[in-house]
């Protein structure tokens, strides 16, 4: 008999790399070869292929693929009917969500979404902006992007809808936000078909749970440390924590090791607090996953 497999979409382009580092956390040892588009996993329940994530949703949709990671914004722009199965709060840049925003030269008259009736605006998501524009009752002439959208403001186009998650390359290109279309997260998402397969959903759960447990760990470290009984309660009033720290017993009844879990970039500001209230061996460790 066949071994069943699941044919799972990893994202090529910007997210592609974050995509992958993630399954590593998450515990599948996964790389791309060169060109390939067929990344490699330790995982022979896994068929894993490159797919552009603005195609994503439909292949899912018509269950050409069994799951795959693309972005809320992917999902509206093509109203396809999915499996909406984990958030997944993670980018090549930050943890925030892409914004789509409208924006226009800073010397613009364009301030609000109304000034951009009968006004060209480029973008890659045409659909989504359309029905933004429409639920405002404003007309606009919204024409596809290929490429190189930051450019087109006040030569090529009136304005541009277009992603960003910091602001930092619309400053530098003196342009300006005039408004908010949607913010978008990565989803981990599943055809209808696959979903109602029990061996195929019972994968399907089993990855977004080690996803789960991989982004929870992202930007946290955990922290041990040995600390006498007497200055248990000055340590701990200094330890942020996902819960209540964990205090064990020693050998010696006068100390105790405490352990926890913290942001990684706290570690510098309370490590020599720690030190100061007399905690001792203080150890760093990197996390890749906790699962609740």
């Amino acid at each position: 008999m066949e071994a069943r497999k699941l044919r799972l979409a990893i994202p090529n382009g910007s997210l592609q790399q974050a995509t992958v580092d993630l399954f590593c956390k998450a515990g599948y040892n996964m790389s791309i070869s060169g060109r390939s588009y067929h990344p490699i996993v330790d995982d022979e329940e896994l068929d894993c292929l490159l797919v552009r994530p603005q195609e994503q949703p439909r292949y899912v949709q018509d269950g050409l693929i069994d799951a795959g990671i693309t972005g809320f914004d992917c999902i509206r722009e093509t109203n396809s009917d999915v499996v909406e199965v984990l958030e997944m709060a993670y980018s090549k840049v930050s943890r925030r969500p892409t914004r789509w925003v409208f924006v226009v030269p800073d010397a613009s008259p364009i301030r609000t979404v109304s000034d951009l009736e009968g006004k060209r605006i480029a973008t890659e998501m045409v659909n989504l902006t359309r029905e933004f524009l429409e639920s405002r009752g404003v007309h606009a002439l919204v024409e596809y992007s290929y490429g190189a959208t930051e450019v087109k403001p006040g030569l090529l186009a009136d304005a541009i809808m277009d992603a960003t998650e910091t602001g930092s390359s619309i400053r530098a290109n003196n342009l300006r936000i005039v408004d908010t279309v949607i913010e978008s997260t990565p989803r981990f998402i599943a055809s209808k078909q696959a979903w109602e397969d029990p061996w195929k959903r019972q994968k399907i759960e089993d990855i977004s749970l080690m996803l789960r447990g991989a982004i929870a760990a992202l930007g946290k470290v955990w922290l041990s440390m040995n600390v006498k009984r007497a200055d248990l309660d000055a340590v701990i009033a200094i330890l942020p924590a996902l819960d209540k720290p964990t205090v064990a017993s020693l050998s010696d009844p006068d100390w105790v090791d405490v352990t926890t879990i913290v942001d990684e970039d706290l570690v510098h500001q309370i490590a020599p607090r720690l030190k100061k209230a007399g905690a001792r061996g203080i150890v760093e460790y990197p996390l890749n996953k906790i699962i609740e």
